[in-house]
């Protein structure tokens, strides 16, 4: 059985002010790196076979800092970077609302090609890592596209909150993806009993 944890990065500026990244290479701000603190505590009590990032600054400063204490092969896989938005990169939704009531975006990623750049990814990590326990280091709109597809819908994109820095989790067995856990967050205090990051 191949058992993927998937975690999103910590925050950045961007996701602070609510701007739309897509490509747009921001690194972590001072909470996202904290985050990625908390994530690399949790993650250490667990034994890991190997570590993907994307190369995005974003997800690879968060996976070096969990990586501190599980001294992992770090793999980048341009397979799971983020989703290009096109002009909308850089945007508050307010204004994403006002340039583009319909929601094209130009020179957008299309969706079909999108998903099925994750899906190849995720073909890869059973291939070369199958029966492994891999952690995967990613973006908000991988991670719902991904759990989209698996749930035929019932999860992922619009359905449920994905927090920056949050933990969900798949394992491949019965020749299929099965979903184990969707943005688990115990482990950050900035949604729990510490509402202050220091």
């Amino acid at each position: 059985m191949t058992t993927l944890f998937l975690v999103r990065h910590g925050e950045t500026d961007w996701n602070a002010s609510g701007r739309l990244q897509g490509k747009t290479d921001i690194p972590l701000n001072k909470i996202g790196m904290k985050q990625a603190e908390e994530c690399r505590e949790f993650l250490k009590r667990r034994n890991w076979d190997v570590m993907i990032t994307s190369p995005l600054k974003r997800a690879k400063q968060t996976a070096e800092i969990i990586n501190q204490a599980l001294h992992l092969p770090l793999i980048e896989m341009n397979d799971f970077s983020e989703r290009d938005f096109g002009d909308a990169e850089g945007m508050s939704l307010e204004e994403i609302r006002s340039a583009f009531p319909d929601r094209k975006y130009p020179n957008k990623e299309d969706g079909l090609s999108f998903r099925k750049r994750i899906m190849a990814g995720l073909n890869k990590i059973n291939q070369q890592y199958g029966g492994y326990e891999v952690l995967l280091v990613t973006h908000g709109a991988v991670i719902n596209s991904l759990f989209a597809f698996l749930s035929n819908g019932e999860m992922g994109r619009e359905k449920l909150k994905l927090s920056n820095a949050s933990i969900s989790h798949i394992h491949f067995h019965e020749e299929r993806w099965k979903i184990k856990e969707f943005n688990q967050i115990t482990h950050l205090s900035v949604y729990n009993e510490n509402k202050n990051v220091k």
